[in-house]
């Protein structure tokens, strides 16, 4: 058992709680980096409270709490950060309307959650447009990327950065998954595929011929448990620390979408917020974003490996049987790029290509 890194944290309905990255079968996870920076003048006293969607053990959660270490160190204590993890305070979507009407300071949810405000974020939905992790986090990092965030002014919402959900993979309690002949059944029925609430991955899944089916995370395992879906779509740490092995007996690496987390703040709080509070806010989520992207590379191939010694047939494609799944949403971008925006889907792939070079 080894201890990466120990932190307390106060949780709903529950005394402070000193938790660590310590289980019988951890990744090696890089350590936060150093805390570095004066303390800033004394403005007030902030506590914000953070909704998260992912349990104690995830990168998301891992990384808030570096956020707040840095808020707390570099304040004197004078701000705090209490973070809820596993959706205790609803979903994406109901934290992001808590966030605009102030009864919540700050929740982290997927890109996905949140194309109802920007559109353009769609783009990140789009299947297999970026080809690589470097690839991703050169458009997150990129001046289109933070266009995207700057788009939120006047919704309510203040965006501060960019970090990894991951790519998504598929998994299922119905039969092992090498094509889309196999999401659509044929001679059988085609998979019920949870899904976000979110048009294009709702398109991605008819085109391969599921049954796509809209449904809060929060509702998922239980959900996949009593049979109403036969799997979802999701990176597989989120399988690993969600413990969907134990109602999935079967995942396939498709890597189809690569979906960021975008750390969003209430525009309420922002501004009460004192401009050396904000500058440092911004700063803390920018040093946090980079540390869960670390995390969340560190995770990512390991969770992969621990779901298949747990006993989840993991079916790996080969760049054929992938090709098979690119032709099959081709739909997809027909329908949807015109709409996202053909010229910023352009320049998403100039970024992709240039950071392959």
């Amino acid at each position: 058992m080894t201890t990466i890194w120990r932190s307390t944290l106060t949780l709903v309905g529950a005394t402070t709680l000193t938790f660590g990255m310590a289980h019988a079968q951890s990744p090696e996870l890089s350590d936060p980096p150093e805390i570095e920076g004066e303390v800033v003048g004394d403005h007030g006293s902030h506590t914000l409270r953070m909704g998260i969607g992912l349990a104690e053990s995830s990168p998301q959660f891992l990384s808030s709490q570096y956020f707040g270490e840095i808020l707390e160190q570099r304040t004197d204590g004078r701000i705090k950060v209490n973070v809820f993890p596993n959706s205790q305070l609803g979903d994406d979507v109901q934290m992001l309307e808590m966030l605009q009407t102030g009864t919540l300071d700050m929740t982290y949810p997927s890109s996905s959650a949140t194309t109802g405000y920007v559109e353009q974020l769609a783009a990140f939905d789009l299947p297999f447009l970026l080809p690589s992790r470097e690839a991703a986090v050169a458009v997150m990092q990129s001046d289109v990327a933070q266009g995207m965030l700057d788009a939120f002014d006047g919704t309510g919402l203040k965006a501060l950065a960019f970090s990894e959900n991951g790519y998504r993979q598929l998994s299922n309690s119905a039969r092992p998954v090498a094509s889309p002949d196999d999401v659509a059944g044929l001679d059988v029925r085609g998979l019920s595929v949870r899904t976000m609430e979110n048009p294009v991955h709702l398109a991605i899944w008819e085109a391969l011929g599921a049954n796509p089916t809209p449904m809060a995370f929060g509702e998922l395992f239980s959900a996949m448990e009593q049979g109403v879906v036969d799997g979802q779509e999701n990176p597989w740490s989120t399988i690993l620390t969600s413990n969907f092995n134990e109602v999935q007996d079967y995942g396939t690496e498709t890597r189809h979408v690569y979906t960021p987390f975008i750390m969003m703040l209430s525009e309420r709080t922002w501004e009460r917020m004192a401009p050396e509070y904000q500058e440092l806010v911004l700063e803390a989520a920018r040093q946090s974003a980079d540390y869960e992207i670390q995390l969340s590379a560190e995770y990512d191939d390991w969770s992969r490996d621990q779901l298949a010694e747990r006993g989840m047939e993991i079916t790996r494609l080969d760049d054929e049987q992938l090709a098979a799944f690119q032709d099959a949403v081709q739909p997809v971008y027909a329908e949807w790029a015109p709409r996202i925006g053909e010229d910023l889907i352009a320049d998403i792939q100039k970024i992709v290509e240039e950071s392959s070079n």
